[in-house]
């Protein structure tokens, strides 16, 4: 695992940064002990210099941080200029395979491996990836974001993407827990409602989980109710979390929540909540790690407030560390060194196989 300073007894809060360097509100926010990771946003990013720059500082303030990205390939790919690939859709190797499965499972390998390679050369350590969503065909928020329709299909996809993203020593986050590809309706600016019974999406939807049990590292649960099995959203129901995912399917990694400024990220119990009650909803209910993102831009009152808030929880007694989540956390972080440089990256044998398997499966630029 990558060196640090001694374990903390729990980081539970994943932050952003305003823009492609620090300012010193960043400084200050990143040295919390509160706050285990940062995300990066297509605002973070100018070309590879500057992002290997602005991680470079990042570890400086604190080698443990986690700093990730969303970046699936497709249409959520936050890094797309000066070199990066330009990854194909998940729906794109579902199509594959359906005319050469072993082809798709070959592409799927080798779009996780050049997934990771160019983060990791950048200096991001974890990506959110992939999705395992069910493409039901009516969820514009997910869409092309899915393998497929098939279970089976989208497990063993998202297997070898996984498998890619390992070799080129990267963890990965299964999301959207149970399942976010039945519901039309976008989490981003309202609150899905999926009204199908417990029984029916563990035969179906969150049946990648149970089959992927032992090769997920991280999971991160959908901003969407379920009626028929809880009133609140999967991200904040302790019958999800822990009942089913972690009891029932038996895993034992990281949860994240979903973005808590999301619309249906603070709804609970029809009450619209501060962003620290959220995170402190989020975390007692399952979750090891809170994500609140896009609140540093401008004077980033709300990421300070909610750091003020769990300072003020913890000396309270309303939230206590959890050493366990601690230890996920620090699971995620890379424990093989990432490419010397761009060029190493690019003159690697891994790096250069996977991109002719792409490019010959006719799925990168």
């Amino acid at each position: 695992m990558t060196a640090g300073p001694a374990a903390r007894p729990h980081a539970p809060l994943i932050i952003d940064v305003a823009a492609t360097e620090l300012n010193d509100a960043d400084r200050r926010r990143l040295a919390d002990p509160l706050v285990g990771g940062v995300i990066h946003f297509a605002r973070n990013w100018r070309d590879r210099a500057q992002m290997s720059a602005l991680n470079a500082e990042i570890k400086a303030i604190r080698p443990d941080l986690l700093i990730c990205v969303d970046h699936e390939g497709g249409r959520v790919q936050r890094f797309r200029t000066d070199g990066f690939t330009h990854l194909p859709s998940m729906r794109s190797l579902g199509e594959l395979w359906m005319t050469d499965a072993l082809r798709a499972t070959q592409a799927a390998t080798a779009a996780g491996q050049v997934l990771a390679g160019e983060l990791r050369a950048c200096g991001v350590d974890f990506s959110f990836a992939p999705v395992l969503d069910l493409d039901f065909g009516g969820s514009s928020v997910i869409g092309s974001r899915s393998f497929h329709r098939d279970p089976r299909v989208v497990a063993l996809l998202a297997k070898s993407v996984m498998h890619g993203m390992l070799q080129m020593g990267m963890r990965n986050c299964g999301k959207h827990f149970p399942g976010h590809g039945f519901v039309h309706a976008d989490s981003h600016v309202e609150i899905p409602v999926d009204k199908r019974s417990l029984k029916t999406i563990l035969g179906d939807d969150a049946r990648p989980y149970d089959w992927l049990e032992g090769a997920l590292t991280a999971v991160m649960p959908a901003h969407v109710i379920y009626p028929k099995v809880d009133k609140r959203p999967a991200g904040f129901s302790s019958k999800w979390l822990q009942e089913v995912l972690r009891r029932q399917l038996g895993f034992d990694g990281v949860i994240f929540s979903d973005d808590l400024s999301m619309e249906a990220g603070r709804h609970i119990d029809g009450q619209l909540l501060s962003f620290t009650d959220a995170a402190l909803a989020a975390l007692d209910a399952g979750c090891d790690l809170a994500l609140l993102c896009n609140q540093s831009i401008g004077d980033g009152a709300p990421l300070d407030e909610l750091l003020d808030g769990f300072a003020h929880a913890a000396r309270t007694q309303r939230w206590q560390p959890a050493p366990r989540s601690e230890a996920r956390r620090r699971n995620l972080l890379p424990d093989t060194a990432a490419p010397a440089s761009w060029a190493a990256l690019v003159d690697a044998a891994a790096y250069r196989s996977a991109r002719r398997v792409l490019a010959r499966a006719g799925l990168s630029d």
